[in-house]
């Protein structure tokens, strides 16, 4: 009896150190997985893919069972969001540093990524941001482009063609014949061009780019922030920016507050021409299915020769203060996200497409376009406009002497622009170098 008691106890005991050594579902699911023990805090810069983002990092954890959390900026508050969220103890473990002025202010925090295996899965450098000190301090993880969305059916019930607009003057043509006989299409030249913050960013930004690319040109390339412009292209700028708002679904003394849906106009048959960019293809190419884009044609010469504007200001840095653990999870994750097929997939689908080795295929309609104007020999406009120094700043005041030559499209009005896009530029420069 008492043999039998021992060998009831020693079986008890047994059972009990193996309940001891038992570990979470997800903590040895991630193991097996060869995840790590920490944790992603992913702070998101494109709000136009926080639903596929937070599917990925669901993904991801049911996979592996790493927490993954997506927290999306506002548009336009990025970088007063990041500069909150790393003051707090949970800071964001991966982050966005997409221009030169980021890179001096975020340098010290960015992990040096060279060599890392994030960085061996790239299948270019070009998007990639260094200091001075040659630390990569960010990798591109998307690139993009950026011009006029064109819809060529309407484009055709209009009268007119693709094949018609070579440069400024001829989609001046065709944009003022279609404003003129709005009423009688149905529809009208091109959609809203509000200056709210949703969308103000179009023009500040992107549209601005043109003016920068033609003077970065002239200098033979820009390496670092000039500390002035000249503002040569300035009145390149004002014949794009002008054809857009005056033969337009919107009168320009409406859009300083917003309130108007240019992707929704364009969808849904109101207006040939959307001053936007790739990341835009997933959600018009439903309704439209053949919409393509058009440079930003604005009487520069030569400019039957001008592509699309290619470059990113999408490039992930990993958190160099988070814990190893929490470094390395985010390493991980960022491998399995351009290499997992299903993963990159829909990343690819949503970004337009990812500079990776084994990262899905790219289906954007609108980077291919960029890519066939490359092939036929015209000329890429790179992205000048990320080195906008104070970039919040510089473009506020770019909005709100917008917004006062909107309302009164005098001579006066337009040399404030002058002004805040110009001397703005260089104020900037002081107050963000001293």
């Amino acid at each position: 009896m008492k043999k039998i008691l021992a060998l009831i106890l020693c079986l008890a005991m047994v059972f009990a150190l193996a309940a001891c050594g038992e570990k979470p579902a997800a903590e040895t699911k991630g193991e097996e997985n060869g995840a790590a023990a920490g944790s992603v805090y992913w702070l998101n810069f494109k709000p136009e893919s926080d639903e596929v983002l937070q599917k990925v990092a669901e993904l991801y954890t049911s996979k592996t069972g790493v927490p993954v959390k997506v927290v999306t900026a506002a548009s336009g508050t990025y970088s007063q969001t990041l500069t909150s969220e790393m003051d707090k103890s949970s800071a964001p473990t991966l982050f966005v540093v997409g221009t030169q002025a980021g890179v001096k202010d975020w340098a010290d925090y960015a992990l040096d990524l060279t060599g890392t295996p994030i960085a061996q899965e790239l299948n270019t450098d070009a998007y990639n941001l260094y200091d001075e000190n040659g630390k990569l301090v960010s990798i591109g993880y998307c690139y993009e482009c950026y011009g006029i969305i064109v819809n060529p059916d309407l484009l055709e019930k209009a009268g007119h063609s693709l094949d018609e607009i070579k440069n400024f003057e001829t989609l001046k043509a065709v944009a003022e014949d279609i404003h003129a006989r709005a009423e009688e299409l149905g529809f009208d030249a091109f959609s809203s061009s509000d200056m709210d913050p949703s969308s103000s960013w179009r023009f500040t930004g992107h549209m601005a780019n043109l003016e920068y690319f033609y003077e970065e040109r002239d200098a033979g390339g820009w390496t670092e922030c000039p500390a002035t412009l000249t503002g040569a292209y300035m009145d390149n700028f004002k014949n794009l920016y002008d054809l857009c708002i005056n033969n337009s679904l919107t009168d320009p003394k409406d859009l300083a507050t917003g309130g108007h849906d240019a992707e929704n106009e364009f969808k849904t048959g109101k207006a040939v021409f959307f001053v936007n960019g790739s990341w835009e293809y997933g959600a018009v190419s439903e309704a439209v299915p053949n919409a393509t884009m058009i440079p930003y044609y604005c009487g520069v010469e030569g400019e039957e020769k001008a592509g699309l504007n290619c470059g990113t200001e999408n490039c992930w840095a990993i958190n160099g203060k988070a814990s190893e653990a929490d470094q390395k999870a985010t390493m991980d994750f960022l491998v399995w996200c351009v290499t997992d097929p299903e993963a990159s997939r829909m990343l690819v689908d949503s970004f337009g497409v990812m500079p990776y080795t084994h990262a899905a295929e790219s289906t954007n309609g609108f980077l291919a376009a960029a890519n066939e104007y490359s092939n036929n020999g015209c000329y890429v406009m790179d992205w000048a406009t990320n080195y906008q120094p104070n970039v919040d700043d510089y473009r506020a005041a770019l909005v709100s002497a917008l917004n006062a030559y909107n309302a009164d499209q005098s001579a006066e009005n337009w040399a404030t622009v002058v002004t805040a896009f110009v001397d703005g530029w260089a104020t900037q420069y002081q107050n963000a170098n001293g």
